[in-house]
């Protein structure tokens, strides 16, 4: 995280958490080894960002949403997203698959890109996108844009030269029209309400002394 994945090395991990080198190699075969179990994880955290939106009932707010918790993602975690999108195809593959350890089941295909299929699929059941080209293609068109959002940000000193949300905004206007956009935004703070809600509170500090001593 503060160096960057080109600068890491065997030694250095074997060093910050004292251990041997030669008993690392025990663990991991290779730093491509490690760099594939840190995809892997990055990538659920990444599955595990989208939870709140997955609720949305519209399929056009619900991928806008995705869109948005796609490109805050990135933003927030520079150096785990280049590693799975911007570092080595390898890399890249490794999360998709979830990881060297990863069943069958669990290997089936890029669960986010099957989300944004899932909901174009649905809006083209609704009519709602008349003469668009095969949902697999739409998906991937919409991928590539909120990763390039992401990529300039994360590459570009210069970009964006907007705040981020507005750039954002701009892309999905582009892509949905600007009534619709205004939609996601609300439909996606009232499933991050609805989400912390469901969360238990948690108990004050000191709470439990008091309870025991009365």
């Amino acid at each position: 995280m503060r160096e960057g994945f080109a600068a890491l090395s065997m030694r250095k991990i074997a060093d910050a958490i004292e251990y041997s080198p030669a008993t690392l190699y025990l663990h991991f075969a290779s730093r491509d080894a490690i760099a594939h179990a840190l995809c892997a994880e990055g990538y659920a955290e990444l599955l595990a960002s989208f939870e709140p939106v997955l609720g949305i009932a519209d399929p056009a707010d619900r991928l806008k949403a995705l869109g948005r918790a796609y490109v805050a993602f990135g933003v927030a975690h520079p150096e785990t997203y280049r590693l799975i999108f911007m570092e080595d195809p390898s890399y890249t593959g490794a999360a998709l698959d979830g990881g060297e350890g990863a069943d069958e089941k669990e290997k089936a295909d890029d669960k986010s890109f099957r989300l944004m299929v899932e909901s174009i699929d649905a809006l083209k059941a609704q009519g709602r996108l008349p003469g668009a080209p095969d949902s697999h293609v739409c998906a991937e068109a919409f991928w590539a844009t909120m990763h390039g959002i992401v990529a300039l940000h994360l590459t570009c000193p210069v970009f964006p030269r907007a705040p981020l949300d507005a750039v954002v905004d701009a892309a999905l206007v582009a892509w949905f029209g600007a009534d619709a956009v205004q939609s996601a935004v609300h439909s996606a703070d009232h499933a991050n309400e609805d989400a912390q809600a469901d969360k238990p509170a948690k108990p004050r500090r000191g709470a439990s002394s008091k309870a025991k001593a009365a």
